[in-house]
């Protein structure tokens, strides 16, 4: 699983949790911080 991907499982899990959306939009920003500091990378779940 890319790690683009497991982002979208993330937050589709915390809006049904009812984050505000302020909240997944600071989520988004980080997610994507991450993304363009380590690329799109593939993850491993255990």
């Amino acid at each position: 699983m890319l790690l683009s991907q497991a982002y979208k499982n993330y937050e589709s899990d915390k809006r049904i949790e009812g984050f505000s959306s302020q909240t997944l939009k600071a989520y988004k920003l980080q997610s994507s911080l991450l993304i363009r500091y380590f690329s799109d990378v593939s993850i491993e779940s255990t």
